[in-house]
This record gives C-alpha cells, sequence and structure tokens, in this order.
C-alpha cells in the first residue's frame, strides 16, 4: 500500500511526496488507519521505525479537514507532550513540514527561551501545540495558556512521560482538557507497570501496537568490549583514529563525564562535540546542528539525546558508559541503523558495570556478542595514545585542576 492510497488531504499528501516517503512502515500502516478513525491507540514499535509519522500523519489530516479549522480562535486542537527540548523542536520540524500547504499552524513550546515571542505565537493562533512540560505549565499558571479546546492528546515517549517524575504532570494537564477526547501513546519501550498506569488516563480501552519480542532495531550490530574505566578514553580514541569515516555518538553516564570525554579527545587532536542538560538551550541546538549537518562528526552525550532524536546518518552507537535503567540502551542504539540502514553499537564494559550489561541483555533478551581482546591488543591500545606524555594519575589531576576551575567561573 502507499501512502497515495490514504484518504488524505492533497496538501498533505504533497508534502509526503516532498519527504520522499512512499511506503508507510509497519507502525504507519498498522496506526494511521484506526487514529483516522478517531480510536485511542498505543504504539509500541522499535527506534528508527517512523513512529512520529504514524500519528503526524492522521493527526493533521484530522484537524486539515475539520470544521472547527476553519475559527482559528477556538484554540489548540493538538496537544502533544514530549519529555525533552530537543525531542519538541524536532517534532515540529516534522510536522511544519507536512503541514504545508495546509491551514494547521504548529508551534513548539520549550523552556530554555524568552517566553514573550512564545506568547504572541499563541495569541496568533495555534492548532498543534508540541510541549515539554516546565514551560507548559508555567504559562497554564499564569493563565496564558488554555487547553480546553484539546481533543487530542498525544504523549511521545510515553514511557517516560508516564513514569513517576512526570504522571503528576500529566494528570494535571488532564484536568484541563475535554473528557471526551482521543488519546495517542507512541514510544519505543514500555513496561507493564507503565501500560497498567496508561490504562487509567483514557476513558475507552487502547488499541495496543505491539513490537516484536526484541526491542531493538535489527539493522544494528552489537557487540560488547570489557575495558577497565580509565582506559575507556585511550579505546574511544582509537576507535576515532581508526575509522574516519564514522559518523559517531558517544553516550556517557553524566554531564561532567561528557565534559571530561570532550576534553580528553581535545587533548589528543580529535575535535568532539558535546550535548548534556546544563548546557544553554542556545548551546545544545548550536551542538545538535553541527552534527546534523557534519560540521563535527564526533558527539559526546548524556541520555538527554536518546529519546527519540533522529541524526541522519550516525553510523556507530558507543555505549562509552553504561546506562543506569536497561530500556535507555534501546534508545541509545536506536540512533543508527534509522530506516533501512545499517548501524553499529560498541559498548565498553568496565568490571563495576557487569551488572548493568545484564540488566540490559535480560531486558532485551539478546546476549550482546563479546569482542575478545589479548593482553598485546589491549596493551597496543593503551600505547596508541599520544598525550602529551602524560600518565593517567597526572590526567586525573589535570582534570580535577580544571573542573576547580570550572566552578570558580560559576560563582
Amino acid at each position: 500500500m502507499k501512502f497515495t492510497d490514504y484518504p488524505l488531504a492533497s496538501e498533505i499528501k504533497r508534502s509526503i511526496g516532498k519527504l520522499g516517503w512512499k511506503r508507510p512502515t509497519d507502525i504507519q500502516y498498522k496506526a494511521i488507519r484506526h487514529i483516522l478513525a478517531g480510536e485511542d491507540v498505543m504504539g509500541i514499535a522499535q527506534t528508527g521505525t517512523g513512529k512520529t509519522a504514524a500519528f503526524a500523519i492522521p493527526v493533521l489530516q484530522l484537524i486539515h479537514t475539520g470544521k472547527e479549522n476553519q475559527r482559528r480562535k477556538d484554540g489548540i486542537k493538538c496537544l502533544i507532550m514530549v519529555p525533552t527540548r530537543e525531542l519538541a523542536m524536532q517534532l515540529d520540524e516534522v510536522f511544519t513540514a507536512l503541514a504545508n500547504g495546509t491551514r494547521v499552524k504548529v508551534f513548539a513550546l520549550t523552556g530554555g527561551v524568552e517566553q514573550d515571542p512564545q506568547i504572541a505565537r499563541l495569541q496568533n493562533g495555534v492548532d498543534i501545540l508540541i510541549a515539554t512540560p516546565g514551560r507548559m505549565f508555567d504559562l497554564l499558571n499564569q493563565k496564558i495558556l488554555r487547553l480546553e479546546r484539546v481533543n487530542i492528546l498525544v504523549l511521545d515517549e510515553a514511557d517516560l512521560m508516564l513514569d513517576l517524575g512526570f504522571i503528576d504532570d500529566i494528570r494535571g494537564v488532564l484536568g484541563h482538557l475535554k473528557m471526551r477526547r482521543q488519546t495517542l501513546f507512541f514510544s519505543a519501550t514500555i513496561n507493564e507497570k507503565i501500560k497498567k498506569l496508561a490504562y487509567t488516563l483514557v476513558n475507552k480501552p487502547i488499541r495496543i501496537q505491539i513490537s516484536p519480542k526484541d526491542p531493538i532495531s535489527r539493522n544494528v550490530d552489537h557487540s560488547v568490549v570489557f575495558i577497565e574505566m580509565d582506559d575507556k578514553r585511550f579505546f574511544l580514541e582509537r576507535f576515532i583514529k581508526e575509522n574516519p569515516e564514522a559518523k559517531i555518538l558517544a553516550f556517557v553516564r553524566t554531564r561532567v563525564r561528557a565534559e571530561r570525554v570532550h576534553k580528553a579527545m581535545s587533548r589528543v587532536d580529535i575535535p568532539t562535540l558535546y550535548l548534556h542538560g546544563d548546557l544553554s538551550q542556545e548551546e545544545r541546538n548550536t551542538a545538535l546542528e553541527a552534527f546534523r549537518n557534519g560540521e563535527q562528526r564526533v558527539m559526546i552525550a548524556t541520555d538527554v539525546s536518546a529519546r527519540g532524536i533522529d541524526i541522519p546518518d550516525v553510523t556507530h552507537v558507543i555505549n562509552y558508559d553504561l546506562p543506569d535503567q536497561a530500556d535507555n540502551y534501546v534508545h541509545r542504539v536506536g540512533r543508527t541503523g534509522r530506516g533501512e540502514r545499517r548501524g553499529f553499537a560498541y559498548t565498553f564494559c568496565a568490571p563495576q558495570e557487569h551488572d548493568k550489561l545484564r540488566a540490559i541483555e535480560a531486558y532485551t533478551g539478546t546476549e550482546i556478542k563479546v569482542v575478545e581482546l589479548d593482553r598485546q591488543q589491549y596493551k597496543e591500545t593503551l600505547h596508541f595514545s599520544r598525550t602529551d606524555n602524560m600518565n593517567l594519575d597526572e590526567l586525573l589531576k589535570e582534570a580535577e585542576q580544571w573542573e576547580k576551575g570550572k566552578k570558580k567561573k560559576k560563582r
């Protein structure tokens, strides 16, 4: 079946064609008709399988052809809640591209920027609002944002949105919405606890689209190599230098680690970008744009960029640190092997991280292939590095001094 066979407005079909989409993916095929029919949908599918378009296309169709769209001042008709600013901006790009030529107005409301321009944009009329919880609740409390006309609620990355940190926010939003509404949940991962919680938020049964037992895309090859924690930077350096054509996204556990690894790579003449939640929104946008455009081919990131972000042509994901939560492994490695492309995921596992590796394997139901290193190969990697002849103790001291200097600047 082709997109041209769907009962969609000609403007939307034209936009789909411009994006180069011809046939729906499995999740799109299963979800679009049910959403067009007004049903509640829970879409669970592997990363990189087109979940955004699975709800974007039918939501735009419903709003573009709806009678309410004739009266702009009736207010927001669809609210899409997302956990991160980066994901909000990405969804805004997809919806705006698909809405080109229609009457539908799309806007992404996030924190980290001035609110006055956002207020002005809302007052000019918005049909689809993509929002992170923080800024949305700021404007709700100021009675600037009104949601009583919303008849479609979408939770993207629903498992995280329904997690303990967001559930109170979600329940608070429901008090502003119509009792009768269409509710759509989409994510790559979801557990039984969150699934039961999702059922409590709707007035009718949710049609569940179940992904295969293995939540990880079949396009991704997985390997793990066992490395001492303090030696990981040497292996990352060697990998980057020996794969000059690779576009690499390396995940670390904390914001401090992201900057330390970035600095360690710059010391051996490897330029990298880094991304974490302590950066300003402008800094985060600039880093992501530089990585997307290929200005830099290596990014060091925390899990802020693991959720739903579509970065073209990432060939390798490296788990420099293993994630604290097993499901984040799925979201991390889903940044590569998207669509029809092949991807590779390598995990650097230190002895103290073995329990996290076992948790990931239990969660995915897959044993990750081990890359065996003999002592000679390990030593070669350590000697491969050229770090101004500094030994590990000296490097750690320099890192500590750098961190102290950074704290002084903040004061």
